[in-house]
């Protein structure tokens, strides 16, 4: 069974960083793509950025310019760096990756922007 666990959350104030990691076990193959999402308070789970085995990126235009996606030397793993974070940032924030077709997700980490 594939377990991802987010790790890196937290408390940040508007206009800070804060760096999410992912990490998946559980299989020897590669895990494409790997995705973040997070899902605010009364809201849906939106998409964030994914990112491909080959490297080919996209996010949501929300987060453009501020995340960036990145996966990890070691296999199965990935990054989200988020700077100039601002309180509508704030949200769970989920992993979320394929393996041949089949989705698996993370338990989801807490990020807060406030002020």
């Amino acid at each position: 069974q594939v377990r991802l666990v987010e790790s890196g959350g937290g408390l940040v104030q508007p206009g800070g960083s804060l760096r999410l990691s992912c990490a998946a076990s559980g299989t020897i193959f590669s895990l494409n793509p790997m995705r973040w999402y997070r899902q605010a308070p009364g809201k849906q789970r939106e998409l964030v950025a994914a990112i491909t085995s080959g490297g080919r990126t996209n996010y949501a235009d929300l987060v453009k310019g501020r995340f960036t996606i990145a996966r990890g030397n070691a296999k199965n793993t990935v990054y989200l760096q988020m700077t100039s974070l601002k309180p509508e940032d704030t949200g769970v924030y989920y992993c979320n990756a394929d393996l041949t077709g089949i989705g698996f997700w993370g338990q989801g980490i807490q990020v807060t922007v406030f002020s």
